[in-house]
């Protein structure tokens, strides 16, 4: 696996014309529907990938599948999505480098990782199970541990990405990155519901029956914590919201993560984003 830091937009001016198009046909589509099939299939001639992916992941923070699409082949992406929630999102590292080997800066990170290099239930679970064999990925690090993350990944059947390509990615990443996430903001402003994956934005109710489906034995009060740590609130939000005192907040906590059999917060929005997400189309 290797990082590096992005390259500014100003890279665009030694850029091909064929990239200059793509960054037209991405601004095209801003705030439309199939936005994540034209850029993927826009990107197809620089960056030959079978499938791509948008999405929030990190400690403290509720993962999110912002968009995913794929290009010549069926579009297992859900599918994979599903499996890196249902183990290795708990322990990933390979988008959030420890600061000792990254110094942690508010540049966008390029990272580039094979599958062999990834452990091996992510490498079992994700990649090779769905025919995936590298990824090259564009993040962009926010609050509280979580990053934004970018995601173009080449299948078994394709050849590796060249040195070529990859410097093509180099080029392109600032700006997709910023047209993606306007994309997404434009999105959720028009109620267009293009957002793939289920909402982190349910209200507490709303939570507290998925919990209750994932995990009948849990009380009326861990229900309540639970769910409200899933809004993103803190400890100490919730106790002033249920008019508790911040250690029996803490109680109730520990014993529904006891009865889920968890033992941190990114693992409660794993396993019910997990067992919230639709079966793919």
């Amino acid at each position: 696996m290797r990082t590096w830091r992005s390259v500014s937009s100003g890279g665009f001016v030694s850029a091909s014309v064929s990239a200059g198009e793509v960054l037209a046909g991405m601004i095209s589509r801003l705030g439309q529907a199939h936005f994540e099939d034209a850029v993927l299939d826009g990107l197809y001639p620089l960056m030959p990938a079978a499938s791509w992916s948008v999405y929030r992941t990190g400690a403290g923070a509720a993962p999110v599948l912002f968009m995913s699409a794929s290009h010549g082949v069926p579009d297992t992406t859900r599918d994979c999505w599903r499996a890196y929630l249902a183990g290795p999102y708990r322990s990933d590292r390979t988008l959030a480098p420890e600061p000792a080997c990254v110094e942690l800066e508010k540049t966008p990170l390029l990272c580039h990782i094979t599958a062999q290099e990834l452990p091996g239930e992510h490498r079992a679970r994700v990649y090779e199970t769905h025919g995936i064999a590298e990824r090259v990925s564009i993040v962009r690090q926010q609050g509280d541990g979580a990053v934004f993350a970018i995601n173009f990944y080449r299948h078994t059947h394709q050849t590796a990405f060249s040195d070529a390509q990859l410097g093509a990615f180099e080029v392109l990443a600032p700006a997709l990155l910023e047209l993606t996430q306007k994309h997404i903001s434009l999105s959720a402003a028009s109620g267009a519901g293009l957002v793939s994956g289920p909402s982190v934005n349910l209200p507490v109710d709303g939570w507290r029956q998925r919990l209750l489906a994932l995990c009948p034995d849990l009380t009326q009060r861990e229900l309540a914590v639970c769910a409200r740590i899933l809004r993103g609130m803190t400890l100490e939000g919730i106790a002033c919201d249920l008019c508790l005192a911040l250690p029996t907040v803490k109680t109730y906590r520990s014993r529904a993560f006891a009865r889920l059999g968890i033992h941190f917060r990114n693992e409660l929005f794993a396993r019910v984003l997990a067992a919230a997400l639709p079966d793919p189309a």
